[in-house]
């Protein structure tokens, strides 16, 4: 069997840009040298793209930026010597899973794994998939949308509205960031105007949310137009919240997967999952985040991530692991997905 032209692309201009270079790895690791010649090429923080062919284990330590060549890394065109079949792009975050990336794909004609660019930037603005997830009537927690300009100008207002409507205490998130980064707990007023302070550091945009005395469950999906939900997960944080520290470095958190559900209650998850992804017209993966009231058992939406962590640690590919899709042929699954959805597409288009 012919082998499959990867390029694997990693690192990024975001804040997530360090997630990006240890879910690659994790990636990498696992990908079949007799199914794929793999081209890894890295974006440093300043958005400079580098071909790299140096060992697997410096990406994480960013060690890979000065080991990496700086000639032109690709002529990405149909016919040129090193044709790329599929293009994987783990990249979180603004410049990667916004869309951006996405568009410079299509434009030049080569499949690539996860959502488009639709899917992409709209699952990105936590603010406009809420909107969207409304027009639905997905249930989902009561927020406040708010622009850098607009709060500078009405601050005290703004405040109060969010003492009114949503009350203490209230999660502060960038609207177009994930990871957690960014994101804090605020419990009076002074703790929320330093919240609405760091978030404005990351976005131009955030969200202010009210507080659901909920259990975190998580839920994979896969899949084109016929997608599938994995088994939930119920994330159990060691800190109040899942914070980007516990995420990805400290470990300290506990996972219950599949969670402790009772069987309704996961198979509803499991439909509101497929009903979000494909409210954004979502394909290849993406994760769904939900809240559980602990009282009621009332689901409500949180977020959806349409490149989530690939790490060693990271929900996304455990969740389809205890489904029963292991780590590797998740991947092998991503890049037939990917190559489907590019060979469907209108001859008109191409």
């Amino acid at each position: 069997m012919e082998k499959i032209n990867v390029m694997v692309v990693f690192g990024g201009k975001s804040g997530e840009h360090e997630v990006s270079l240890m879910s690659a790895t994790s990636i990498l690791k696992v990908m079949d040298s007799q199914k794929y010649n793999v081209m890894k090429v890295g974006i440093t923080k300043k958005g400079i793209w580098k071909r790299y062919d140096g060992p697997i284990d410096n990406i994480p330590t960013g060690e890979w930026e000065n080991l990496a060549t700086d000639e032109e890394i690709i002529s990405l065109g149909k016919d040129t010597p090193q044709k790329i079949d599929v293009v994987l792009p783990v990249l979180h975050g603004p410049f990667g899973e916004d869309g951006t990336i996405q568009g410079l794909l299509e434009m030049l004609d080569i499949p690539y794994v996860g959502a488009g660019v639709l899917a992409s930037s709209v699952g990105m603005d936590k603010a406009i998939t809420k909107k969207l997830c409304s027009s639905e009537e997905i249930p989902q927690a009561q927020y406040i949308p708010m622009l850098h300009k607009e709060y500078k100008e009405k601050e005290i207002d703004y405040i109060e509205a969010i003492e009114e409507k949503l009350g203490y205490p209230v999660f502060v998130k960038p609207a177009n960031l994930g990871s957690s980064v960014g994101i804090s707990k605020a419990k009076d007023r002074q703790r929320l105007i330093e919240a609405i302070g760091l978030a404005f550091q990351y976005d131009r945009k955030i969200v202010v949310e009210e507080f659901i005395n909920g259990r975190e469950i998580e839920c994979s999906v896969l899949g084109n137009d016929e997608p599938k939900a994995s088994l939930p997960a119920e994330i159990i944080p060691s800190n109040e919240f899942y914070d980007y520290k516990d995420k990805y470095f400290d470990g300290t958190s506990s996972f219950q997967i599949p969670a402790d559900l009772p069987e309704e209650l996961t198979e509803e998850i499991r439909e509101l999952s497929l009903q979000v992804y494909k409210l954004l017209d979502c394909c290849g993966l993406a994760r769904v985040d939900f809240f559980v009231e602990r009282e009621t058992n009332k689901i409500y939406f949180n977020e959806i991530n349409t490149m989530p962590g690939f790490t060693k640690i990271s929900m996304y590919p455990k969740m389809w692991e205890v489904t029963g899709l292991p780590y590797e042929a998740l991947i092998d699954e991503l890049i037939v997905l990917a190559i489907e959805r590019f060979q469907e597409r209108p001859q008109g288009h191409q």
